[in-house]
């Protein structure tokens, strides 16, 4: 045993309950080997990043359980092989849904070394550009250069209602919002004068770790978007429940987009995803988590299931076809392979807890990270 193995013996039982220790030595274990794996597929792998809701329906009770239980979920992805853990962002959600991204972002960065970390996506059109690229860049040095800015236009009513902004307002705040984060990232004395926001004689400081910034992605699942994102980012989010067929199309105008811009495209491809023994397993555990979600998206017009008549055609069998990917970890290989190589993608980013249900429970989203590390991961090279 190395002589920092036992210097973390030694203190953890005034530090930690043994259950604890367990797993601080367990997760030491893993990450030595995800980094073996790592190590050997070199290039052109499948990497897996996780979207993580921070919710407790219905009424948002205990708050800090679900936040201590994403930082530990994120502690056990980097062992695992994990590329990226991220968080979104929401308002007046009954459920509780965290509000402030960045500041648990900053709380999984102060507990692992390796993995990226970032917004998918935090609601540019609410806050003001020079605050949010003040905070990204505190946060892209806290983490040793390690962010991935997501930004999205936003689209729950509650959202814009809570900071007083006008909805029909968002895209006008968006553009120039993008616009003030490059222009703050840069280091450089700016001004700027636009429609929304007049700025004098002003200047960022420290300059972030990235240069000349971290990633700016852009979330999208509708044309509109997906061409903004290819004018203005450096990547783009696709939503995690669009069909296969919808989300190929939306790929290839956001890479027509890009383009013209003359930008290199990069797709983060968001996918609702489950391992289990098998389809019938991932049905019982996760089936009535995402089914529940995709009734909420449902009532609320959500574009990936227009054409769906009732509610009573939610069910897991009848869905997952093209849209979740999932099964056996044999099946979930495939489904990766077979997506990356139909939309051009080699990020994905899974949601495992879904905020409308609250579920699969922490055990289970625990267990299918491992498992996610031990059995599919290795095999994406």
């Amino acid at each position: 045993m190395r002589g920092s193995q036992v210097r973390v013996l030694q203190a953890a039982p005034s530090l930690f309950p043994l259950s604890q220790l367990v797993l601080q030595i367990k997760l030491a274990w893993l990450r030595k080997t995800a980094r073996v794996r790592i190590l050997r597929r070199g290039n052109g792998l499948i990497k897996l990043g996780l979207y993580s809701s921070i919710a407790n329906p219905p009424r948002g009770d205990n708050l800090d359980r679900c936040v201590r239980e994403a930082v530990a979920e994120a502690e056990l992805a980097e062992a695992c092989g994990f590329h990226g853990f991220f968080f979104g962002e929401h308002h007046q959600d009954k459920d509780g849904f965290l509000p402030s991204p960045l500041i648990v972002c900053t709380a999984v960065a102060a507990r692992t070394k390796r993995i990226q970390i970032g917004t998918s996506v935090l609601l540019l059109p609410l806050h003001h550009p020079l605050r949010v690229a003040e905070d990204a860049v505190t946060l892209d040095i806290v983490s040793g250069g390690r962010l991935a800015l997501g930004v999205g236009l936003g689209y729950q009513e509650d959202d814009f209602r809570a900071f007083g902004v006008e909805k029909k307002h968002r895209v006008g705040l968006f553009e120039e919002g993008v616009a003030l984060l490059r222009h703050a990232w840069t280091g450089e004395q700016f001004s700027h004068q636009g429609k929304h926001f007049n700025i004098d004689d002003v200047r960022v400081l420290p300059r972030p770790i990235q240069r000349p910034g971290p990633p700016l992605w852009i979330g999208g699942w509708v044309p509109a978007a997906v061409e903004r994102a290819g004018r203005l980012g450096d990547a783009i989010v696709l939503g995690p429940s669009m069909p296969l067929a919808e989300t190929r199309e939306l790929a290839r105008c956001y890479r027509a987009a890009a383009d013209k811009a003359g930008r290199k495209p990069e797709i983060i491809l968001m996918r609702d995803a489950w391992v289990a023994d098998g389809l019938e397993d991932a049905a019982r555990i996760y089936g009535p988590e995402v089914m529940e979600a995709y009734k909420y998206y449902w009532r609320n017009g959500a574009t990936a299931f227009q054409g769906i008549d009732s509610e009573e055609s939610f069910e897991f069998e009848n869905m997952w076809k093209d849209r979740i990917i999932t099964g056996s970890p044999e099946d979930c290989v495939a489904e990766f392979r077979r997506w990356s190589e139909a939309v051009g993608s080699d990020y994905f980013l899974l949601r495992l807890r879904h905020a409308h249900s609250g579920g699969p429970p922490h055990k289970e989203i625990m267990a299918a990270i491992e498992r996610f590390g031990r059995d599919v991961i290795p095999h994406l090279a």
